[in-house]
């Protein structure tokens, strides 16, 4: 039996936002022959003794290489760890489409191609860091069930979220690790209802979860939002500072 939708596939704001400013750090690689932004922390923290911190990190439809995810990444990287970023997209995210495309189309044939190839991405990232080391998963938006989808394997050591879509609440059901999400108030794709049918499955279960929510932002804060608004900025800043401290804490 299909399992019940508990984040609507995509909504205006998933193709809104605001390109942020700044000078991205990382570079273009290819990991499963499939290209990958990579972000590394700096030299003194990545000799550091112990394991590697990895984070898997899955982009919305603007895909890693758009500049606000390659800030992003580049965030998590300067807090310790080495961030892979999947293009799933394979070079032709959302805002490359040329005007008047079928969006549904584009969403529906990438999602197709990206539960292709993300798994033998996901193993092969294993492989080149090693088993040893500690693999968290990020997905914001289209990205959310990839993490979710690792979260339910034991791949990784924590999960994270920001303003999901494309979920089900199998997802929840699955969900092996601890998991931290990071809401919009004001949010179709995860309205209310939904968010709190999945608080009720992580209880069920007694899973280990966080929820933040940030009222007077809505969907896509977390990647696209206007940081010239103050509550927008912190709420943006806030939701990157608590995935890399849940990350933290459950890779120590």
């Amino acid at each position: 039996m299909e399992s019940v939708t508990i984040a609507h596939s995509h909504c205006e704001d998933c193709f809104t936002g605001v390109k942020h400013s700044g000078e991205p750090v990382g570079k273009s690689i290819t990991i499963a022959d499939i290209p990958t932004y990579l972000s590394e922390p700096s030299s003194s923290i990545a000799s550091q003794s112990g394991p590697k911190k990895v984070v898997l990190f899955f982009a919305d439809v603007y895909g890693p290489f758009y500049l606000n995810n390659q800030l992003l990444q580049d965030y998590f990287a300067s807090q310790g760890f080495f961030v892979v970023g999947i293009d799933y997209f394979l070079g032709d995210p959302i805002f490359k489409q040329p005007e008047g495309y079928d969006r549904d189309a584009w969403i529906g044939a990438s999602r197709a191609k990206a539960l292709e190839i993300t798994p033998k991405w996901i193993e092969e990232v294993r492989k080149q860091y090693g088993a040893e080391s500690k693999y968290c998963a990020v997905g914001y938006c289209f990205g959310a069930p990839f993490a979710m989808d690792v979260g339910g394997t034991d791949d990784i050591v924590a999960g994270a979220f920001a303003h999901p879509g494309l979920l089900t609440e199998k997802h929840f059901q699955d969900l092996k690790h601890p998991l931290l999400m990071s809401c919009a108030e004001s949010d179709f794709t995860f309205s209310t209802e939904f968010r709190r049918r999945a608080e009720d499955i992580l209880v069920e279960k007694k899973a280990q979860y966080q929820i933040q929510i940030f009222s007077g932002v809505k969907h896509g804060f977390a990647v696209r939002g206007e940081l010239e608004n103050p509550d927008v900025r912190y709420a943006k800043e806030e939701s990157a500072r608590s995935i890399a401290g849940w990350f933290t804490r459950f890779s120590a």
